[in-house]
């Protein structure tokens, strides 16, 4: 299961029984040896991965299967979709690539978006330092490429390249591409906006030239991407206030890019943030509430307790619902309402998903 610790005493024991230790994503793609395109990183995966998936249904117009790290997708009963020529687009998180470690396999197609703070709750275990957590969670990440054969296809940036070349016993002997947001036009549209959604294109239009489409359809393709709920998703519009729920920002890094993207040099955004602290540095966060925010809304948890020193203005609440209504009390006219927690769901949730059901469910109901 998703977070249990690499030295659980159980799979201690299940390793000394000669139990095998598999994750669902990863036995997949040894059970059916299809090809996989799989996307990894601290950010970005879920949007690069559903570019990637969006753009190969609209260019064959046919089901591809889809998994790994997707809400309500068990990976197994994908087995069901497989055919002889089948295609699969997996989001793998570190969890799932730890079972891809243990397989000692890596998808055909390799996407690293980027490499960032996060998790540092769970890898700090057992008194490990920052560096020490940071090196645990990389190594987990880099199963996506490290099993990868000559044919296959790693897929990254500048950033994560130089550091997956300094792992010990890495050939790197597969083709490696570095993706440059350059690689889109600037005339091609995005529904998703920022500098940081341009470079996910560029990521998505690399893996898809790697399966031998042709660069109009892939242009065609994300020209007509929805966008992913949860991610800077523009969901109404009401008095000329415009709701984005950016849910799945659950780390710092993630909230800044939405503020760097929707601030056009106003400081129109009211803000809602705050959860459960992952150990992840704040500074920066607090840097750019500064800079682009006109007013800050914050719901419980270990992270808004940090937040709050740094922000004494910001107006705490018991719940979400109690946040909503004093945003739309504090936007005016031109004013951006942007759900983006910055923190994780687990102080007043079982899961990110619950809590962006509950932030749709408050928007519905205007």
């Amino acid at each position: 299961a998703a977070g249990v610790p690499a030295d659980s005493e159980y799979l201690e024991h299940a390793r000394a029984a000669g139990v095998l230790l598999k994750q669902s994503a990863a036995l997949f793609t040894e059970i059916t040896k299809i090809p996989v395109i799989g996307v990894t990183g601290t950010r970005g995966k879920s949007t690069v991965s559903a570019m990637i998936h969006h753009v190969l249904q609209f260019v064959s117009g046919e089901s591809v299967i889809y998994g790994g790290n997707v809400r309500g997708v068990s990976n197994l009963q994908l087995l069901n979709q497989v055919k002889e020529d089948s295609l699969a687009v997996f989001e793998l998180d570190s969890w799932q690539l730890q079972g891809f470690g243990w397989a000692e396999i890596s998808p055909q197609i390799a996407v690293f978006t980027n490499f960032m703070e996060d998790h540092l709750n769970y890898y700090t275990r057992g008194g490990k330092n920052k560096e020490e957590a940071m090196d645990l969670y990389f190594r987990d990440k880099a199963n996506i490429f490290k099993y990868q054969e000559e044919s296959g296809v790693f897929i990254t940036t500048p950033e994560v390249f130089e550091r997956a070349k300094s792992l010990p016993g890495i050939s790197l002997g597969q083709e490696v591409v570095l993706a440059d947001a350059s690689v889109i036009p600037e005339d091609c549209l995005l529904a998703t906006p920022g500098e940081h959604n341009r470079l996910n294109a560029a990521l998505a239009y690399e893996a898809l030239k790697s399966v031998s489409l042709t660069e109009e359809e892939i242009f065609a393709g994300l020209a007509s991407f929805p966008g992913v709920e949860g991610r800077l998703q523009l969901v109404k519009t009401v008095d000329n206030v415009r709701i984005y729920n950016d849910n799945n920002a659950t780390e710092p890094n993630a909230t800044i890019a939405g503020l760097q993207a929707l601030d056009l040099g106003n400081k129109n955004i009211v803000l809602i943030c705050g959860g459960a602290d992952k150990q992840v540095d704040i500074a920066l966060l607090v840097s750019a509430i500064e800079e682009h925010c006109k007013g800050v809304i914050t719901i419980p948890g270990s992270g808004t307790d940090k937040l709050a020193s740094r922000l004494p203005a910001a107006i705490a609440t018991e719940n979400l619902t109690q946040a909503f209504e004093e945003a739309r009390l504090a936007a005016e006219s031109g004013d951006i309402i942007l759900f983006s927690p910055a923190f994780a769901s687990f102080s007043q949730y079982n899961n990110e998903y619950e809590r962006n059901d509950e932030f749709m469910s408050l928007i519905e109901k205007i």
